[in-house]
């Protein structure tokens, strides 16, 4: 099982990456939560991958890649459920973050479901009923690990989400707010004032446009 992979990134296509670990080049399909975040061309890049295979008739091995952990698995808790493929997965993960998707899951949110591609109604209420406990305990769990690991102190993590609903209020989605703070506190990982989160979000979302 190839559980993580470190090495130069050779290119980047709509859904997916080469990557070259010791002048072996492998093709990963990876969200966009790992596409916006990518380093340039040439530069060392770790990303956390699951290797999904398929039996007959034609025998196949796919990697997927992941920026963290919870987000790999999360996509394993999704392929999980009968009718959900890697792709489905991976659009979810790339319109909603771990913990979006944990609170739409647990509510029974179904409309920021039914907006993915793939995902109907009927769909979009199977995942509720068989992800919502799993993943709103999950994403605690990963929360508090965090917090313990003292990966964000009370203060980051309260201008962490003060930022999200600030872009929020400006007319951003929620998931590609979260996306752009989350880059900002990479970025600034000892700045834990709200303005200076809004500030670099602000910068990463309007490089997008």
């Amino acid at each position: 099982m190839i559980a993580q992979l470190t090495g130069n990134l050779v290119r980047s296509e709509a859904n997916s990456i080469v990557l070259d670990v010791n002048g072996v080049g492998y093709l990963v399909f990876v969200p966009t939560t790992v596409l916006v975040n990518l380093p340039p061309t040439g530069d060392r890049l770790t990303i956390q991958t699951h290797l999904v295979t398929r039996g007959q008739p034609d025998f196949d091995m796919t990697l997927y890649g992941f920026r963290d952990l919870p987000e790999m698995h999360a996509f394993k808790l999704l392929i999980a459920i009968s009718g959900v493929g890697p792709k489905v997965a991976l659009a979810i993960l790339s319109n909603s973050d771990v913990n979006e998707l944990a609170r739409a899951l647990s509510t029974n949110d179904t409309r920021v479901l039914t907006k993915i591609s793939g995902v109907g109604p009927k769909m979009a209420q199977k995942l509720c009923l068989e992800l919502g406990d799993k993943m709103a305990t999950f994403a605690f769990e990963t929360r508090t690990e965090r917090m313990a690991e003292g990966q964000q102190t009370a203060e980051v993590n309260a201008a962490y989400e003060d930022a999200i609903e600030a872009l929020v209020g400006l007319g951003y989605s929620r998931a590609d707010a979260r996306r752009a703070i989350d880059r900002a506190l990479a970025n600034a990982p000892d700045r834990a004032t709200t303005s200076a989160l809004v500030t670099g979000g602000l910068a990463i979302l309007n490089t997008k446009r």
